[in-house]
């Protein structure tokens, strides 16, 4: 593959990557080794039958389940912090967020007025 083949400041900003000028003159000595090589993968003698394994159930059916509350204790005994009950965790996802990703898939036109009104 020629070097000229591949513009690779385009395909950065494609990739929304800042790049420097070194990183530039590198990946353009680079790339096109890079796919070169992957042109020499896609050319390999490969076989096309692929063979799928047994699947089974590894879950067991819950026919003797314990009894409800017998490791509470012991939980809320190792949890760092727990209240109520309850083991405290540090909060990943807000509720708004949750709410406005189901209004997203919804309605999504719900969210945008709501936006636009702020």
């Amino acid at each position: 593959m020629n070097k000229n083949d591949v513009d690779v400041r385009a395909l950065a900003k494609l990739a929304r990557l800042e790049v420097s000028a070194e990183e530039l003159a590198k990946l353009e000595n680079e790339i096109p080794d890079i796919l070169a090589f992957v042109e020499t993968v896609q050319k390999a003698a490969v076989s096309r039958e692929t063979t799928t394994p047994a699947l089974h159930n590894v879950m067991r059916s819950d026919e003797n389940p314990h009894e409800s509350g017998v490791y509470t204790e012991t939980l809320m005994k190792a949890a760092p912090v727990s209240e109520n009950n309850r083991v405290v965790v540090k909060q990943v996802v807000s509720r708004a967020e949750i709410f406005r990703k189901q209004s997203d898939h919804e309605n999504p036109s719900v969210v945008s007025k709501k936006a636009t009104k702020k």
